[in-house]
């Protein structure tokens, strides 16, 4: 190294990170009273979100402030669940999760129904503080047909009756009446209808190509509105990643006034992390996880953390999907319509439908026995940020991505660490990019903040100052969308 070289070393900075942590806001803010002669109220539009995933199940309470179009996060509650209670005599088992947890439409409907109620208990709100309610599932990979997905949505919303909420707040408004008055000069109901369209994208067309085909859309809304906490613009185009047990993303275009959906991601993501940690001692082997291990002090050996995570990534398989698959990464999946709809399938496995877990466990086992708790650790941080690279590396070759591309990631095994600073330097290595900090996004609880999108989309509640939909540094679509709908005969 030469004397230039080590000055420019003394002075290297860490690359920038536009990470967007959930803001809160006390629950008396929802109201607040100016002092003055006419006293105000602030126009804030409350969501729950709940999902059911395969390791943990949430309730996320959002309210955004349609004047500004920020989304603050109110209350969360947040179980294991691989606490869902037992079958009981009589109940059908109707599917599983990863982890092979028994799920009956009883036992999901009460774990969704004290999740939700746990929200709000939390927020001292009740069902009357709530405009609407989004539910979602990533407990599709242990599903074998689309009658046990069919058995699962309608757990969730049984859950949902059960705290409370009525079906009127979990369905589209037909009049701008049926929204408190406050919120009626937000929507824009009288002058375009509800299309399909979230955040600008229109989504594949035909059967199904990914069981998590709406964890993507909500994760993609999710990722755009966090945006608005950082100085990136993440519109189209863009690649969305949430990093949950499984994984879940997609890929638009820049078309307008709607981009399309030319990538879809799917298969295995914390859930290899988890399979690592599960070969310790740290951990149930029975759905254990990541979130289960306890930080420990100490500094991990990096050099020996790469070479285990290269041993971890010979298991790891990232490449399109085939066409004949029914699964990959455990995730069912349909290749055939995936080609018909102009999608390109990517997927994350680990062997064959998680055939090599096994092998991840040991080398867990090994991890801890040769070296310590933050060398695990940092090892499952390369191991994520080498996957992130890997899926990315695929899809600039497709052409489905380039330089223009915004990047957005979510999800424990995303965003949580070192891997923001890991992803960020593996991806420069590409190449893609002239600079990666200034087209990336770290956002947490994407899928919860896309619930929220998703709601006010359904509902015509935009924010045209600030727009999430159309393509980056772009205008408002809001017009064009007006003159589309026109033009089909969709409105007058």
């Amino acid at each position: 190294m030469g004397f230039l070289d080590s000055i420019k070393g003394i002075f290297s900075k860490s690359p920038k990170i536009h990470y967007a942590k959930s803001q809160s806001i006390d629950v008396m803010d929802l109201n607040p009273k100016r002092v003055g002669p006419n006293q105000h109220i602030l126009p804030y539009y409350t969501v729950a979100s709940v999902e059911l995933g395969n390791t943990t199940t949430k309730a996320i309470i959002s309210a955004t402030e349609m004047g500004s179009g920020k989304t603050y996060v109110v209350s969360k509650e947040v179980r294991m669940t691989r606490d869902v209670r037992p079958p009981k005599k009589g109940e059908q088992v109707f599917g599983r999760t990863i982890w092979d947890v028994e799920l009956t439409k009883e036992a999901v409907s009460e774990m969704v129904r004290d999740v939700l109620k746990g929200a709000m208990d939390k927020a001292h709100l009740n069902v009357n503080d709530l405009h609407f309610v989004v539910r979602s599932t990533g407990v599709t990979a242990g599903f074998a047909t689309p009658e046990e997905v069919g058995v699962m949505i309608v757990s969730l919303a049984e859950g949902c009756r059960m705290a409370g909420i009525p079906n009127g707040k979990m369905t589209p408004i037909m009049t701008k009446k049926q929204l408190p008055e406050i919120l009626q000069d937000y929507t824009l109901i009288e002058k375009l209808i509800f299309d399909g369209a979230v955040t600008g994208v229109v989504p594949p067309t035909g059967k199904e190509v990914v069981a998590n085909e709406m964890e993507g859309e909500l994760v993609t809304a999710g990722l755009k509105i966090g945006s608005k906490w950082t100085g990136v613009d993440y519109r189209n185009p863009c690649i969305s990643i949430d990093f949950g047990t499984t994984l879940a993303g997609r890929i638009t275009n820049n078309g307008e006034p709607y981009a399309k959906v030319v990538g879809n991601l799917c298969g295995l993501a914390g859930a290899v992390s988890d399979a690592v940690v599960r070969g310790t001692e740290l951990v149930s082997k029975r759905g254990g996880a990541v979130l289960d291990i306890h930080a420990e002090k100490g500094s991990p050996n990096k050099e020996l953390a790469k070479k285990y995570a290269e041993e971890i990534h010979e298991h790891v398989i990232i490449k399109e999907v085939p066409k004949g698959m029914e699964r990959f990464g455990t995730v069912p999946v349909n290749p055939e319509s995936a080609e018909k709809a102009g999608t390109f399938l990517i997927g994350c496995d680990v062997g064959e439908n998680g055939s090599d877990i096994p092998e991840l466990e040991k080398i867990g086992a090994k991890i801890l026995k040769e070296s310590n708790l933050p060398t695990l650790m940092y090892t499952l941080d390369i191991v994520s940020s080498k996957i992130t690279q890997r899926l990315i590396k695929i899809a600039h070759e497709e052409g489905i991505i380039n330089g223009d591309t915004a990047i957005g990631i979510t999800g424990r095994a995303g965003i949580t660490g070192e891997k923001p600073k890991l992803i960020i330097e593996l991806l420069s290595e590409l190449g893609i990019w002239d600079n990666v900090s200034e087209n990336i996004i770290f956002v947490e609880d994407g899928l919860a903040l896309g619930a929220s999108v998703m709601a006010r989309c359904m509902n015509c509640l935009g924010t045209p100052k600030v727009p999430i939909g159309g393509k980056r540094n772009g205008p408002c679509i809001l017009s064009q969308r007006i003159k589309r709908q026109k033009e089909m005969g969709m409105i007058k």
